[in-house]
């Protein structure tokens, strides 16, 4: 990253991490965010690795409005679709893709899954309880 565009991006990456963190409460090493997005939508995963396993968490609308603002602020032509980042030893990285890096006609559910496997392997995924208020439409 040029030293114009971390001045410009830093502190908003930055700040997708402290947010990050105050979702899953506690130590942010070991975050791993997956976002998609494209005009008028996106997807974000939160994940933290716990060992044995790999927590997923809801991402709060704080966290949310954050990778669209990072979104946001790169030119129109030269937007990501795919944002990874994490966090190790307190230090955050994050890695884009771009349309053209993609098979766009594959669901997000697939790129995540893919995802995953590549980083933790065969670990274990646990997802957030689905709340008893929900219901199943039919």
């Amino acid at each position: 990253m040029t030293e114009g565009k971390f001045e410009k991006l830093g502190p908003v990456l930055g700040a997708i991490g402290e947010q990050a963190a105050a979702d899953i409460g506690g130590n942010p090493d070991g975050i791993y965010i997956y976002a998609e997005m494209g005009d008028g939508w996106y997807s974000i995963y939160l994940f933290r690795d716990e060992g044995d396993a790999v927590r997923c968490y809801d991402s709060s609308g704080g966290l949310n409005s954050l990778v669209r603002d990072e979104w946001k602020t790169e030119d129109v032509d030269k937007r990501w679709c795919v944002m990874e980042y994490e966090i190790r030893d307190n230090r955050f990285d994050a890695n884009f893709k771009f349309p053209w890096q993609l098979d766009i006609e594959s669901m997000d559910e697939d790129r995540v899954g893919t995802a995953l496997v590549k980083r933790y392997g065969d670990k274990p995924i646990i997802y957030p309880q689905i709340p008893d208020e929900f219901r199943e439409l039919n």
